[in-house]
């Protein structure tokens, strides 16, 4: 499956009661169609990525925005809300957040399988509190 339909090559129909797709055959089974559409999904899935700023030089940092680095540009939303932007590549927002003189930002891509456990990371926060249940 791609961005043409197997029936037509042709861009997809839009939603328009005109389109004709009830008139379509099915391409395959629900089962098929189902891998083809997770196929589909997995190939063409945005990596995503969060514009981390610093504070003098490893002072403090934190998460100033999410993005999706798509094919041909980068949406970015700022975690505080406010205004998204959409650039040509996903390294332009660093700029746009290192405006003052002690903040440098960078773009960090996510990597889902590099990170903890739910379980690891409760039990490293109950460990640096003091055990699990104690009052600060």
């Amino acid at each position: 499956m791609s961005e043409a339909s197997a029936h037509t090559d042709q861009p997809y129909p839009d939603d328009t009661p005109d389109a004709g797709v009830s008139t379509l055959a099915p391409l395959c089974g629900e089962e098929e169609f189902t891998e083809l559409v997770a196929g589909m999904v997995a190939d063409e899935a945005p990596r995503l990525f969060a514009v981390v700023q610093e504070y003098g030089v490893r002072v403090d940092g934190r998460i100033a925005a999410w993005g999706m680095a798509l094919d041909d540009r980068a949406e970015i939303v700022r975690v505080e809300g406010g205004r998204s932007m959409s650039l040509p590549a996903p390294e332009r927002p660093a700029h746009v957040f290192s405006r003052h003189p002690d903040i440098t930002a960078r773009v960090v891509w996510v990597h889902p399988e590099k990170a903890p456990d739910k379980t690891d990371a409760d039990i490293e926060v109950a460990a640096r509190d003091g055990g699990a249940g104690s009052e600060a």
